[in-house]
């Protein structure tokens, strides 16, 4: 897929209007949506495509518009879906989608897919955790000192997975550089993957990521459309479960939340927005078109 950004900080997405693809297949993914959006699948990563990025992740909130553009939206379509790989409960807090009128079916697939939170109930389904991931954390502490980022480097507990972030350290992407492979190796060892993200590398559990999760979902909902959302390397795999959908007879979009860090996305969607922004602006476009 060719890039196209679509919006730019001089060239916002306008509220009145939907953008136009730069894709063949992008535009018959939007144009599915429209004829048929009780049958179409909305699905979102979260930080950096509903929440900007900041650097302390505890901190991140959805951008002040996108709950109500969800809620704007989520009636008109068959459901819409937010694929993260935070713990749902997290997610659903810093998103602020408990308890929302308009949002009675929002879903929310926390872990890259291996929790559920759905609205209609409030609840979370889950298995139970990986070993490895408490093996790891009590091994990290001694690794980021071996590797000398011990005050550069932050660990994130999440649960079921274990996040360390650079973006505190005086040299970021030098901290990033130097971690990858010791933590690769960790990983390895307690039967983990790493999943590298903007500036974070994730040690988590083998065999769910968005791709799975998104395949699973648009499967269980009979989805004759789907647009996904995202920012990350960590959503390349749910861009991937589009194409797939696409070749399976199912049309979608992928929307590239902007960002200078990552353009690995950016090459490979169909519209790129202007960040998380951008984002609320689109949904909102297509929420008015669907009125």
């Amino acid at each position: 897929m060719g890039s196209h950004k679509e919006s730019t900080p001089d060239s916002p997405v306008p509220a009145d209007h939907l953008p136009t693809p730069a894709t063949e297949a992008g535009r018959e993914g939007l144009a599915a949506l429209l004829a048929h959006p009780g049958r179409a699948v909305i699905a979102l990563d979260f930080d950096g495509t509903l929440a900007p990025i900041v650097p302390d992740p505890d901190r991140a909130r959805a951008h002040p518009d996108a709950v109500p553009a969800l809620a704007a939206l989520a009636p008109k379509v068959a459901s819409v879906a937010v694929i993260t790989g935070r713990p749902a409960e997290v997610a659903v807090h810093h998103g602020g989608f408990a308890d929302v009128p308009g949002l009675d079916h929002l879903v929310v697939l926390g872990h890259y897919g291996a929790e559920r939170w759905d609205a209609a109930t409030g609840t979370v389904t889950a298995p139970p955790p990986h070993p490895g991931v408490a093996a790891v954390r009590a091994e990290l502490p001694g690794l980021l000192d071996a590797v000398g980022v011990g005050r550069d480097a932050w660990v994130e507990e999440k649960g079921r997975a274990v996040a360390v972030h650079t973006r505190r350290a005086s040299d970021p992407q030098a901290a990033f550089d130097a971690l990858r492979a010791p933590l690769a190796d960790l990983a390895a060892r307690h039967g983990l993957v790493v999943e590298p993200g903007r500036l974070v590398l994730e040690l988590r559990p083998p065999g769910m990521d968005k791709g799975v999760a998104l395949r699973e979902y648009a499967r269980e909902t009979g989805a004759a459309s789907v647009l996904f959302a995202g920012d990350d390397l960590g959503d390349l795999p749910a861009f991937a479960a589009v194409g797939t959908l696409r070749t399976e007879g199912t049309p979608g979009l992928l929307v590239c939340s902007g960002s200078d860090e990552v353009t690995e996305l950016r090459e490979r969607a169909d519209l790129e927005v202007d960040g998380p922004a951008g984002v609320v602006t689109l949904l909102s476009a297509l929420a008015d078109r669907l009125a």
